[in-house]
């Protein structure tokens, strides 16, 4: 079983800004899924499932593909925590530990400052580089030895706060590049 985590804040005012970026990927990627009909899914709704204990949103897909004359069989889930970012870290270890996840099959996505708009990186075992809901996520499961999905969203221009900067919303430009990346993301992970 693998575990795609996308970081974000909860409230709609939220959902388009660079801090939401790695649900905006998750979003993406079940849209995708949904959408061209690949997934033999649960919920049979084809919609993200509530946990709430969990706190998060999650959406399973079981997959099954044959090699040489064996079939094999499969689990994603894709999740979003319904809590904020800096909290992250417990959402995380609740879905690990209840689906009995290995953090090896973990893969966290989320937006890095670090990284100029258009640029991605899939990394293991990194720490955190003072992003706060890998923090957290570090914090909460004990380890760093978990995949990350890193996704640039471009430093701050004009003297703007980091904090004020991540909760602005793509710039149209912007957007447009940032749409390319999350299909090149979406095509590695699906």
């Amino acid at each position: 079983m693998k575990l795609y985590f996308g970081l974000g804040n909860p409230d709609t005012k939220y959902q388009n800004t660079r801090h939401n970026l790695g649900q905006m990927v998750i979003n993406a990627i079940v849209n995708e899924i949904v959408g061209n009909g690949h997934a033999r899914s649960l919920p049979k709704n084809n919609k993200f499932e509530n946990f709430p204990k969990l706190k998060a949103k999650i959406y399973k897909m079981d997959v099954e593909t044959r090699n040489c004359a064996s079939l094999l069989h499969d689990t994603y889930l894709f999740a979003k925590s319904t809590d904020y970012m800096n909290l992250s870290g417990e959402t995380a270890q609740k879905i690990l530990n209840y689906f009995k996840i290995d953090p090896k099959d973990f893969y966290v996505i989320h937006d890095d400052l670090d990284l100029g708009v258009g640029e991605w990186k899939a990394q293991f075992d990194r720490g955190a580089a003072g992003h706060n809901g890998v923090i957290s996520i570090i914090e909460n499961i004990g380890t760093q030895a978990f995949n990350r999905i890193r996704i640039g969203i471009g430093k701050p221009q004009n003297n703007i706060p980091v904090e004020d900067y991540v909760l602005q919303s793509f710039l149209p430009d912007e957007r447009a590049i940032i749409d390319k990346v999350i299909k090149e993301v979406l095509i590695t992970i699906y």
